[in-house]
């Protein structure tokens, strides 16, 4: 069974703010960190990275920058692409922030032409914009002429300055009418406030997807009861490190009562149609 991953970070501990190394921490003890930090230092390699995909089973993984000064920090798109080089299993998602880029449309040409970018991520609650605002239609034109899919943070985030009224999958449905070839994948599928509503979203358009990262496997039946409907739209991510038990998460959805192939998209099928994978 084919296995791709399409929600990894690759930002070190400095690289984030110290809220959200707090929150990775959760109630570890001073030397629980130290191990956590060793650990993350030793995978962020290439090495430590191609072990890690090993380890989980997976064949593929869709590594993210993320440029979000206010919330999280900057992993940026220089560091993200070279930790990717030379391991064609990784495939990097650069972040524009449209509060950063005077041009963001022609700095996405750049990064996926220069840099070598498979496609990009966007972070509207934790840079503060409205996916349909019109300064972002030149963004979403230039991915549509690349042939990059978008992944879109959609629901709920537990960190500091993060905004959710900014990540409601309602806003996507105007990306997905007036960019009909441009493929959209819902990060989070609308957690916590918006199931509904990315579900809605995923059967209406053909060029929308639900990605289920940091949302746990065991309850996706309870957020999606009609699950098997969409079985060509669901895409398994695992938001790592953050949710770092990746092989358990997806031997818990082999669990589920769903069609093997079913199962077999989820994990790994319906992601590799929308990377363009052979």
């Amino acid at each position: 069974m084919l296995t791709i991953d399409f929600h990894i970070h690759l930002g070190r501990y400095e690289e984030w703010h110290p809220w959200v190394v707090e929150w990775f921490a959760g109630s570890l003890t001073a030397e629980e960190l130290a191990a956590v930090r060793t650990y993350m230092n030793a995978t962020l390699t290439p090495e430590g990275l191609r072990g890690l995909l090993r380890d989980n089973g997976l064949d593929y993984a869709v590594a993210l920058a993320e440029e979000s000064p206010i919330t999280t920090g900057m992993v940026t798109n220089e560091s993200v692409a070279a930790l990717c080089q030379g391991i064609p299993e990784l495939l990097p998602f650069c972040n524009v922030n449209p509060n950063l880029e005077t041009d963001p449309a022609r700095e996405l040409e750049r990064l996926v032409k220069e840099l070598g970018f498979k496609g990009l991520k966007l972070l509207p609650s934790y840079q503060q914009f409205y996916a349909n605002e019109a300064r972002m239609y030149p963004v979403y034109a230039k991915a549509q002429e690349l042939g990059i899919p978008i992944l879109v943070h959609t629901g709920s985030s537990v960190f500091r300055g993060s905004r959710l009224k900014y990540t409601d999958p309602l806003y996507l449905d105007d990306v997905a009418v007036d960019f009909p070839d441009l493929n959209i994948v819902m990060a989070h599928s609308g957690r916590g406030a918006w199931y509904e509503e990315a579900f809605l979203l995923t059967r209406l358009h053909r060029n929308v997807y639900m990605e289920i990262s940091g949302l746990p496997p065991q309850k996706l039946l309870h957020y999606f009861p009609e699950l098997e409907r969409l079985a060509d739209k669901v895409i398994f991510g695992s938001d790592w490190p953050g949710m770092p038990f990746i092989a358990r998460n997806m031997a818990l959805i082999r669990e589920l009562p769903l069609q093997e192939s079913t199962k077999a998209k989820i994990l790994g099928e319906n992601a590799a149609r929308v990377l363009g994978l052979g």
